[in-house]
């Protein structure tokens, strides 16, 4: 026999604006676990990028080293490279434009920073959506909570008794409301912290990267890092000269 205080008979007895907060934090539900599946498939498909970072710099031309990278080119090291790469072909191939007259080294970092703001943007999206998610689910769930409380207290008014039947249901509603909004916030919570801990690392990873790059174009060598330059033939890249 179906318990008359199951989820079934709690949504049969609850009202339109019952129903109406619990399909709101259905949806935030849905919304906030596809983002963190999403974001996270994306982050765990940078590792081999990540991973190749020091296979680039033993590659024996850019384009070798490319490869390296993965055959995604939007992800975001690749994109950094073939975006600095661009920015030095574009250079010295218009010294005659206004930014031709910019010393190759600032045009140089304003193109990678301008590369990794892009790919910062897009690791970003949708976490304004889990922590919006996070923040208000248990406050509509109370919300739900205060509106089954206020149906209990008429349900005892008009029945002039505070009998158990009575009372049960809306205490009910009010209960897994207040559950639902709980459940909701905080896988949300949790992914938000999450994704923007793993972000700031591959963020970190991308800034190491572009200093590296930078040097790479300006002398032909890479930043030493942990006590050893790796090498790339600067022969098989486009002559770069200051403009």
């Amino acid at each position: 026999m179906d318990s008359p205080y199951g989820i079934a008979s709690i949504w049969a007895q609850g009202d339109a604006l019952i129903k109406g907060v619990a399909i709101m934090l259905l949806i935030m539900s849905i919304a906030s676990w596809w983002v963190i599946v999403v974001r996270a498939w994306g982050l765990w498909r940078l590792r081999h990028p990540a991973q190749g970072l020091n296979d680039f710099w033993h590659a024996q031309s850019f384009a070798e080293g490319l490869r390296t990278l993965g055959e995604d080119r939007t992800t975001p090291f690749r994109h950094l490279a073939e975006e600095g790469q661009a920015a030095l072909d574009h250079h010295s191939n218009h010294k005659d434009d206004l930014h031709g007259h910019l010393p190759l080294a600032e045009w140089l970092t304003a193109c990678l920073r301008g590369s990794i703001d892009e790919s910062a943007e897009r690791l970003q999206r949708g976490l304004a959506i889990l922590a919006s998610v996070g923040s208000t689910a248990p406050f509509i769930g109370l919300f739900g909570t205060v509106w089954g409380i206020y149906h209990a207290l008429v349900g005892i008014g008009v029945s002039g008794q505070a009998s158990i039947d009575k009372v049960a249901g809306p205490v009910g509603e009010a209960l897994i409301m207040t559950a639902f909004g709980l459940a909701v916030a905080i896988p949300a919570v949790l992914g938000y912290n999450a994704l923007t801990r793993a972000n700031k690392g591959v963020l970190n990873k991308l800034n190491r990267f572009a200093h590296q790059l930078h040097a790479y174009f300006i002398t032909g060598s890479p930043m030493q890092n942990k006590g050893t330059i790796t090498k790339l033939s600067p022969r098989n890249t486009s002559p770069r000269k200051e403009g």
